[in-house]
C-alpha cells in the first residue's frame, strides 16, 4: 500500500467535501436556515438573559445592557425544560464533583513541579515527589481527571435541554463515572511508583486503561439513549460537536493503547497523534459545544451566523485528524508526514475564523453584559483564548518557527493556552451557570466568582507570559553554536520563578472555586432566592 499516496488522496478528499459542503450551504440543499439557531430557546425567550450564577439585581442590570424587548417564555416549555434539568442533575453533579476534586489534586501537583525547575533541591526526600512523577502526575490529573469529567458532565447536563426531553439511563453514567475515576486514581498511584508507559499522554498503564474505556462507555450511554428520544427536528450545532468527540474519544485511546502493535518511530508518530487529538477532537469539541450553547443563552440572542458554526464543526473534523505531526519536526520520520501536518495545521487557521467571526459578531454590541454576567466573563474569554491558542499552533508547526520553539518552554506554555486559557475557563463559566440549576439553589457568595476570576485570568496571564519569554529566550540560546548549553537553561530562571508565581495565583482561585462548589454542594453559606426557577423580569422597551 502507499501510504503517502493514501494520505495525500484523504487531505484531497477533505478540501473536496469541504467546499461542497460550502457550496451547497450558499445555494441551500443543506440550508438549516435561522430558524435552527433558536432551537435552544422557548417560545418568547429570545431577548430574555438567562444567568443563574448572577444575583437578581445583577440579572436586571444585564437585560437591560442588553436592550432588546422580550416577553415571558412560555411556561409550559419551561416546566419540560426544568423536568430536563431534574433528570440530569444527579449524574451531572457527580462528575463535576469528580472534576472538582482532580482541578485541586493537579493544581497542587503542577505548582510542586512548578517550583521544582527552579529549586531543584526542594522536596527530593520522597520519589513520587521528584520532577518527572509529579509533573506527570500533574498531566494525567489533568488530561484525565478536570478536563474530561468537567466536560462530560457538561455535556451530560446540556444534552436534554438541546433536544428538550429527559435523560435516560442517567444511572450509567453515574456508576461509568466511579469506574473511571477509580482507574484513574489507580493509575495515579502506579505513576507515582514509577509504573507507566512511558509516552507522554499515555503513562497509566494499558491494563488500568480498560476501566477508562468501559467507564467513558457507560457514560456515553445516556447521551445515546437521549438522542434517540430527542423531541426536537433539529440537532443544534452544540449536539454535532458533543456527539463526534463520544465518538472521537474512545477510538484515540483504543488505537493508541492497543497492546504490542506500535514500535519504534511508529510509536513515537502514534504517541503525538494521540497527545494532540484529544485535545482537538475531544475536549475542543466539548468546549466549543458549551461555548456555542451558554453564549447565546446568557445574552438572550442566537448566534449570529449558524452557517458558520457548520463550517467550523466540519473543518475541525476534515482538518484536524493529522496536525499532530508537527511536533516530530526534525525527528526521524518520513518528511511527507511532517509536511502533511504543517499543511492541515495551517488549514485549521479556517474553522478558527469561522468561530471566531461567529463569537465577535454575536457579542458585537453586547460586550458591556461581561460586567454583569459571571458565565460570560469565563466563556467568551475562553472562547478567545481559543482564538489564539489555535492562531498560534498554526503558525508553530512552520519550520522556521518550530526550529526556535520546539522543545523549549514555548511549547508547554502553547498547550497551556489550549487546555488552560480555553478548556478551564469555559468549563468554569459552564459550572457556574448549571449548578444552580443542578441543585436548585444559587452560589451563596457572588463575590467570590469575582475573585475566582481574577485571580485565575490575571495568575495565567503571568504564567503564559513568563513561560512565553522563557521559551523564546531558550529556543534562541539552544539555536546559537556559540552559547554553551547550560546558558539557555540559565536564561530562563527568572521567568521561571514567573511561571510559579502565576501558578500560585490560579491555584487559590482554583481553592477559591472549589470551597465555593463545596459550600453550595453542603447547602452552607447565605441561602437567596432560587435560581432554579426563572425569575420574572421588567420587560425593556
Amino acid at each position: 500500500m502507499d501510504i503517502p499516496l493514501l494520505l495525500l488522496s484523504s487531505f484531497i478528499i477533505a478540501v473536496t467535501g469541504l467546499f461542497f459542503f460550502i457550496w451547497s450551504l450558499r445555494k441551500g440543499l443543506l440550508d438549516p436556515h435561522a430558524a435552527a439557531a433558536k432551537v435552544i430557546f422557548s417560545s418568547g425567550e429570545i431577548g430574555r438573559v438567562e444567568e443563574p450564577a448572577a444575583t437578581a439585581a445583577k440579572q436586571r442590570d444585564l437585560q437591560r445592557a442588553m436592550t432588546a424587548s422580550h416577553c415571558e417564555p412560555d411556561a409550559t416549555e419551561l416546566q419540560a425544560r426544568l423536568a430536563a434539568d431534574a433528570s440530569s442533575a444527579r449524574p451531572a453533579f457527580v462528575l463535576l464533583g469528580f472534576a472538582v476534586f482532580w482541578l485541586l489534586v493537579a493544581s497542587l501537583a503542577g505548582l510542586t513541579s512548578s517550583i521544582k525547575l527552579h529549586e531543584p533541591d526542594w522536596l527530593t526526600q520522597y520519589a513520587w515527589l521528584s520532577f518527572g512523577r509529579i509533573r506527570t502526575i500533574h498531566l494525567n490529573a489533568v488530561a484525565y481527571g478536570w478536563a474530561p469529567m468537567a466536560a462530560l458532565g457538561v455535556a451530560l447536563w446540556m444534552m436534554p435541554r438541546l433536544l428538550k426531553t429527559r435523560l435516560e439511563g442517567a444511572r450509567f453514567a453515574v456508576w461509568g463515572a466511579v469506574l473511571w475515576n477509580i482507574g484513574l486514581a489507580i493509575g495515579i498511584g502506579c505513576i507515582a511508583v514509577g509504573l507507566n508507559d512511558g509516552m507522554e499522554w499515555l503513562e497509566i498503564p494499558g491494563q488500568v486503561g480498560i476501566l477508562f474505556a468501559v467507564g467513558g462507555a457507560m457514560i456515553g450511554l445516556p447521551l445515546v439513549f437521549t438522542l434517540r428520544r430527542r423531541k426536537v427536528e433539529h440537532l443544534y450545532v452544540s449536539v454535532w460537536y458533543m456527539g463526534a468527540a463520544l465518538f472521537w474519544f474512545p477510538v484515540l485511546y483504543i488505537v493508541a493503547k492497543l497492546p504490542n502493535l506500535h514500535f519504534g518511530v511508529e510509536q513515537a508518530t502514534m504517541n503525538w497523534w494521540f497527545g494532540h487529538n484529544v485535545l482537538g477532537l475531544f475536549y475542543t469539541p466539548l468546549s466549543l459545544a458549551a461555548v456555542y450553547y451558554f453564549l447565546p443563552k446568557v445574552i438572550g440572542r442566537p448566534i449570529q451566523s449558524y452557517n458558520l458554526s457548520l463550517i467550523g464543526f466540519w473543518c475541525l473534523a476534515f482538518f484536524y485528524g493529522q496536525v499532530g505531526g508537527h511536533h516530530l519536526v526534525g525527528g526521524p520520520v518520513p518528511e511527507w508526514l511532517v509536511t502533511l501536518s504543517i499543511v492541515q495545521s495551517i488549514m485549521m487557521i479556517v474553522p478558527v475564523v469561522a468561530f471566531s467571526l461567529n463569537q465577535h459578531l454575536t457579542m458585537r454590541g453586547h460586550f458591556a453584559a461581561l460586567k454583569h454576567s459571571p458565565t460570560l466573563r469565563f466563556v467568551v474569554l475562553g472562547g478567545m483564548m481559543y482564538t489564539v491558542s489555535s492562531i498560534q499552533g498554526s503558525f508553530e508547526a512552520l519550520r522556521s518557527v518550530n526550529t526556535v520553539t520546539h522543545f523549549t518552554h514555548f511549547t508547554v506554555a502553547h498547550a497551556h493556552l489550549g487546555l488552560y486559557g480555553f478548556v478551564t475557563l469555559v468549563m468554569f463559566g459552564a459550572i457556574y451557570f448549571a449548578m444552580p440549576r443542578i441543585l436548585s439553589r444559587e452560589w451563596p457568595y457572588p463575590k467570590l466568582i469575582a475573585v475566582h476570576f481574577w485571580l485565575v485570568a490575571i495568575g495565567f496571564a503571568i504564567y503564559f507570559v513568563s513561560l512565553t519569554t522563557a521559551g523564546l529566550l531558550q529556543g534562541f540560546a539552544m539555536v546559537d553554536a556559540s552559547k554553551p548549553f547550560m546558558e539557555s537553561v540559565r536564561v530562563t530562571l527568572p521567568w521561571l520563578q514567573g511561571r510559579s508565581i502565576g501558578g500560585a495565583l490560579m491555584t487559590l482561585g482554583h481553592l477559591a472555586f472549589a470551597a465555593h462548589f463545596l459550600l453550595m454542594a453542603l447547602a452552607r453559606g447565605p441561602q437567596r432566592s432560587g435560581a432554579a426557577i426563572l425569575r420574572p423580569l421588567a420587560p425593556t422597551a
